[in-house]
């Protein structure tokens, strides 16, 4: 899980990542915004998906940036666990560039939605995290 600190910047994470506990202590002392960019520059995103995948407005990420605003604990939480999920959906699926095509394509698995979709949405991120445990485990339902 400390793979997590590396994407989002051991600059503005200064505890180690053990359990998604310690995401939320880390989260609850406070995250600079800052995160968002790494986490954008690490998976090669542009400010307009890393807008949709935290439901907020593009000017808002650079607002959040320039100024160096510390995250509510709600978006740097989201922030660890779809860095999390993206770091295992690359470790399946061997490339960045197929696990991204993955997220785009309609899964029924997933109702037939997107997982780029869900992951927008509470609860999405475990429901996509779920089919990538079963892809792992050759399990296609």
């Amino acid at each position: 899980m400390d793979k997590v600190r590396n994407v989002l910047g051991k600059k503005y994470i200064d505890s180690q990542l053990q359990s998604h506990f310690d995401f939320i202590q880390a989260a609850s002392k406070g995250v600079n915004a800052n995160v968002i960019k790494n986490f954008g520059d690490y998976f090669d995103l542009k400010r307009d998906t890393m807008a949709e995948i935290l439901s907020v407005s593009e000017p808002t990420i650079y607002r959040w940036t320039k100024s160096n605003k510390i995250l509510e604990r709600n978006f740097s939480v989201k922030l660890f666990e779809i860095s999390e999920l993206f770091l295992l959906g690359i470790e399946i699926f061997g490339s960045k560039e197929a696990f991204f095509k993955w997220l785009d394509l309609p899964n029924t698995s997933l109702g037939g939605m997107e997982p780029m979709e869900l992951i927008e949405i509470p609860e999405g991120v475990s429901k996509v995290r779920d089919v990538l445990g079963r892809i792992e485990h050759g399990v296609y339902s």
